[in-house]
């Protein structure tokens, strides 16, 4: 699988060689705020599978460094430096992610009611390490 996107101006682009290691969604205040909507919907790859190029601002949160265009503020991706992972924002895929399923629910204790789980995803109540889920 080879997959492409990038942000809204144009400035920073992306490649992602292979298939994710998961995909997610994520509810929590940080995610609902850093996306502007009710809801975080990512992908995770390793990083050796992602070319980036363009600049890119960075802003640090509970999960590690945000990553986003200084010049139209789209909001693309999110990496610890401890870590080997990358998180894409897959709203900034080329295409529609349709094909990319979600595989688990991050803090459903703040999803909105009026959102219904994801049907044959995993459900946690806070991160993915909790066991009450």
């Amino acid at each position: 699988m080879k997959l492409s996107g990038g942000c809204n101006c144009g400035q920073v682009r992306y490649e992602l060689d292979g298939e994710p290691i998961r995909v997610g969604i994520c509810h929590c205040e940080t995610c609902r705020k850093e996306s502007g909507s009710a809801f975080s919907f990512f992908g995770i790859w390793p990083r050796a599978s992602a070319t980036l190029s363009g600049e890119l601002g960075c802003w640090q949160s509970r999960a590690g460094g945000d990553r986003f265009c200084p010049k139209c503020g789209s909001s693309l991706f999110c990496w610890s430096d401890d870590s080997d992972e990358i998180e894409i924002k897959l709203g900034t895929l080329d295409g529609p992610p349709s094909a990319l399923m979600p595989g688990y629910e991050l803090w459903t204790i703040r999803r909105e009611p009026w959102l219904a789980h994801q049907t044959g995803a995993e459900q946690h109540m806070r991160d993915r390490q909790d066991s009450d889920g």
